[in-house]
């Protein structure tokens, strides 16, 4: 049984304070894209609705099928994925998804992806307004095929423009899940702050490729793959520690976050949340085990608020 002072521990996040209504969690812990479906596949594990949000598979325009098989690779402290944002796109997501996430308390948030600005746009539009959409995140890693495949997220003009055509085009509140696979995170975080962003999340996985020395070719059927798992949190955690001194915008961090003391590093550094990614494939019940951690913390060292440790290690 929590002590009374226990029970006076304040969690909540307000993860978009300059839009309107905002986005208010009752704690820091989220999932990351892509590694907990839709949230559907995981509520028989345990209460979902523990979390402080849940953001579900990056979404397109149209359905993909995703990349070749083999699509995963194994490497020493995390993995390389390959997926190819395989989704059932925004329409059936409306029309499947949505419905379920309404009669949810944990808030649900969408992260979209395009080819083009105009697709981003177009899919923000398309759930601007959906009951059980409660924001979205932008994944800017994605290859814009008008330039040539160059990713939106590398620099800080298209990451801005980006933001802005997703801006213009929704009144949910509006993430941005920045790569570390650029000069100058800094300076995208930045612009795309600038241009609206009302969070950030940060890192998306880095780029990496695994060789099979038996068959002599690469492990995935696309060849290169994202690197994500522990082997990239001290990359995540210095990124979200630049960044948070450079905005005045909400950081999420994300990358190899495992346990409580992964979390609170994050949080320490600047981030006011953060997500529990690869760690959900092994351990689906990680986010809950990582908010367990971070109470027991808070109580052990008599903290009664949250926001008395964010970007503690900045001090």
């Amino acid at each position: 049984m929590y002590a009374p002072e226990e029970l006076l521990m304040n969690l909540d996040i307000q993860l978009a304070p300059k839009h309107k209504p905002g986005l208010l969690l009752k704690n820091p812990v989220m999932t990351a894209s892509g590694t907990f479906g839709y949230g559907t596949e995981y509520h028989h594990l345990f209460d979902i609705q523990q979390l402080g949000a849940i953001v579900c598979k990056g979404t397109t325009l149209q359905p993909k099928e995703g990349n070749p098989q083999p699509r995963l690779a194994e490497t020493p402290g995390g993995i390389l994925n390959s997926i190819g944002m395989q989704n059932i796109g925004v329409k059936a997501l409306i029309k499947e998804k949505a419905p379920l996430w309404a009669d949810w308390s944990v808030p649900v948030i969408v992260n979209i992806g395009g080819d083009s600005i105009d697709d981003y746009a177009q899919i923000a539009h398309e759930l601007d307004g959906v009951a059980g959409v409660s924001a979205l995140e932008v994944n800017i890693s994605c290859p814009n095929i008008k330039a040539g495949g160059i990713e939106f997220g590398i620099n800080p003009k298209s990451a801005a423009e980006v933001t802005r055509a997703v801006k213009s085009a929704t009144s949910l509140p509006l993430m941005v899940k920045l790569t570390p696979n650029t000069d100058d995170i800094t300076k995208i975080a930045v612009a795309v702050a600038e241009a609206g962003a009302d969070a950030l999340t940060l890192i998306n996985t880095l780029r990496g490729i695994a060789i099979d020395t038996i068959q002599r070719r690469p492990r995935l059927g696309n060849i290169i793959g994202g690197l994500s798992g522990p082997a990239i949190k001290p990359v995540a955690l210095c990124m979200v520690y630049q960044v948070a001194g450079a905005v005045d915008i909400p950081v999420v961090g994300c990358g190899g976050i495992t346990n409580a003391g992964d979390a609170l590093e994050f949080i320490m550094a600047g981030a006011s949340a953060i997500q529990v990614g690869t760690a959900n494939l092994t351990s689906p019940r990680t986010p809950l085990e990582v908010l367990e951690g971070i109470k027991t913390f808070m109580q052990k060292e008599g903290i009664k608020n949250l926001s008395e440790i964010i970007g503690a290690a900045r001090k």
